[in-house]
């Protein structure tokens, strides 16, 4: 007796059913990767990309995701160090990631641009502002939503020429690629307006003791001290200047906007100046996400919007593209514009973002705001 060609039927279509459902829950998820610090000295900031990508993956897939696939994100720790920021990108590479949020550290973006390069996915970091990072970028994939040193030393430059025309002004750099860079594209900038430096010093990153520092500074009678160097550096000099009874005032790069620097430094760290792009927190294209971060406990600062348009940039792109292959979001990416929460974003020819550049903040009370001028 055969079949009930009906129970033929029924078991045909759920057969097509779980087929299909195979189908979708293995085209349902697009991987993305977010790499950094997430170990070491710079963790704190590291975590401002990771709570901004979170939150910006978690937003999107709650719209809908990415041309109907849900976003996944994997994080990974370069330890902010080349080596193993290479063996990272190797890994997300192998992963099938689409993207990268990253890296924070100058050595360890360049090392992984140029696997994420020959692999075709996109990186855009949001922290990276050593100008070779885009000058010598090897592919087309590679962008930034930071600015570039050359433009926050013009920016610091500048500002020192202005407010302290009639001081004593001393350039000071942790001699590595981001604080040199720095002190030295500020220098110029400086000496470009007409104001020379009455000191220029490198010192030890992770010295212990700036006691030799403060005194170089105090026999030139250096009213004001530009800083090329990383928070906690320049906290332990702030600290070791105050107990030496110098009002020194301190200004310094990008790297000082971060909590870590008035935790370490305290009072010492009081009237501190710094170059940063413009607070996103205040964009009204931003409230809304500023909210929900709040509503986390999570204050946005630092890294966090930054992380977060990168995921939102290259989303949009993809949808743009109507897919997430590299060649065709690569396009999108150089050529469209995209609402972010950083402002209204695109990209130059270098992979760079058109957006505005330095202002200049103060650190008072801990908190840091734009300076009043």
């Amino acid at each position: 007796m055969s079949p009930c060609p009906c129970r033929n039927r029924a078991v045909a279509a759920l057969a097509a059913i779980l087929l299909l459902s195979a189908f979708d829950t293995a085209r349902a998820d697009v991987l993305i990767g977010l790499a950094g610090p997430m170990s070491g000295t710079f963790a704190m900031l590291a975590q401002e990309m990771k709570d901004g990508a979170e939150q910006a993956v978690t937003d999107i897939n709650r719209a809908g995701g990415v041309n109907g696939d849900t976003l996944k994100l994997e994080v990974m720790d370069d330890e902010c160090d080349a080596k193993t920021a290479d063996a990272v990108a190797n890994q997300l590479a192998g992963k099938g990631v689409a993207m990268v949020v990253g890296h924070l550290c100058l050595g360890a973006s360049i090392a992984a641009a140029t696997v994420y390069a020959a692999n075709k996915i996109i990186e855009i970091s949001p922290a990276t502002t050593y100008p070779k990072y885009t000058d010598e970028r090897p592919g087309p994939g590679i962008f930034r939503l930071a600015g570039r040193d050359d433009e926050q030393g013009l920016v610091a430059g500048n500002y020192l020429a202005t407010h302290y025309a009639d001081n004593n002004i001393a350039i000071v750099d942790d001699n590595s690629t981001y604080g040199k860079g720095l002190a030295d594209a500020t220098r110029r900038a400086m000496n470009a307006a007409g104001k020379r430096e009455a000191l220029t010093q490198s010192y030890d990153a992770g010295a212990s003791d700036f006691s030799d520092l403060a005194f170089r500074l105090k026999a030139a009678s250096v009213d004001v001290v530009f800083v090329g160097g990383h928070a906690a550096d320049v906290a332990a000099i702030a600290q070791t200047l105050r107990d030496q009874g110098m009002t020194t005032a301190i200004v310094g790069g990008d790297a000082l906007m971060t909590e870590e620097f008035w935790k370490l430094a305290g009072a010492a760290g009081q009237g501190t100046r710094l170059t940063f792009p413009p607070d996103p927190r205040k964009n009204p294209q931003a409230a809304a996400v500023v909210g929900e971060f709040r509503a986390r406990g999570i204050e946005p600062e630092g890294y966090v919007l930054s992380a977060y348009a990168a995921v939102q940039v290259w989303a949009e792109a993809a949808a743009k593209a109507g897919t997430v292959a590299f060649d065709a979001v690569v396009t999108a990416l150089s050529h469209d514009h995209f609402k972010s929460v950083l402002g209204d974003v695109s990209f130059d020819q270098k992979g760079d973002v058109n957006l505005p550049g330095f202002v200049i903040y103060e650190w008072k009370n801990g908190a840091y705001d734009y300076a009043h001028m």
